[in-house]
């Protein structure tokens, strides 16, 4: 316990990422070498998010975006598939009074449309709950996928293009960003990816352009609080040059 509160302060003192995105992988890996079924990989990985996003809070992290089902995933099993949509609504059934109490707004990033109603409803429940919450935004992206995101943007300007509302030469990186799943939430400064991959896997690919990477080894399972201050201790030694010198 004090070793993690001395942790955390050494954190605070160095400059903590505004916008954190994660992209949780290694639960199937995970469950695999330990001869269990993959859905149980994913419910231990419930146990990091709530590690993780209760770490960035207490760090003042103002964004946390965890991809917790991107649109390519709906070519897994059946089974699997099912399992993924039932951990959203049973996390947030579970840790919403934490939540709140906490001051954490929950906010969903994705084409929500296609998801199970019962998954729906958790997800639109928690928004409303946590509504007037100020502190950490903790974005799910649900059947989120980049390019969906970018296409259905491109289609939004030029609605308004067509209908005289919008001219080309005003389009802007701020009319793009005012159209994103995301909203007015700032770029991320921080992308995050466990279990040893190294791709970006079709994930905010507008608001990741200057993105610091992290890529571990680290199953998301076994991915905690010390992996996570670790991560951010890693960034604080990155010089961030945005193009410049």
């Amino acid at each position: 316990m004090f070793q993690w509160l001395n942790q955390t302060k050494e954190v605070i003192g160095q400059q903590v990422p505004e916008h954190i995105a994660i992209i949780m992988d290694g639960n199937g890996r995970w469950a695999k070498k330990r001869g269990l079924p993959r859905i149980m990989g994913h419910r231990e990985g419930m146990k990091s998010v709530r590690e993780v996003v209760r770490t960035a809070n207490e760090l003042g992290v103002k964004s946390l975006t965890l991809y917790a089902f991107s649109t390519e995933n709906w070519t897994r099993p059946e089974e699997e598939v099912s399992f993924l949509m039932k951990l959203p609504a049973q996390f947030l059934e579970s840790d919403l009074k934490d939540l709140k109490e906490r001051n954490v707004k929950v906010e969903v990033a994705g084409e929500v449309s296609r998801l199970p109603i019962y998954t729906r409803e958790a997800v639109q429940q928690a928004k409303e709950d946590t509504a007037g919450n100020t502190g950490l935004r903790l974005i799910f992206a649900l059947n989120y996928g980049g390019r969906d995101e970018i296409v259905q943007v491109m289609q939004k300007i030029a609605e308004k293009v067509q209908s005289g509302v919008l001219l080309p030469e005003m389009i802007t990186n701020e009319v793009i960003e005012q159209e994103l799943m995301t909203g007015s939430m700032t770029d991320v400064d921080l992308v995050i990816r466990t279990s040893g991959e190294q791709r970006l896997s079709n994930f905010l690919l507008w608001q990741a352009a200057y993105a610091e990477f992290y890529f571990t080894d680290v199953l998301w399972p076994e991915f905690r609080r010390d992996q996570f201050l670790a991560a951010i201790e890693d960034y604080n030694q990155r010089t961030r040059r945005f193009g410049g010198v």
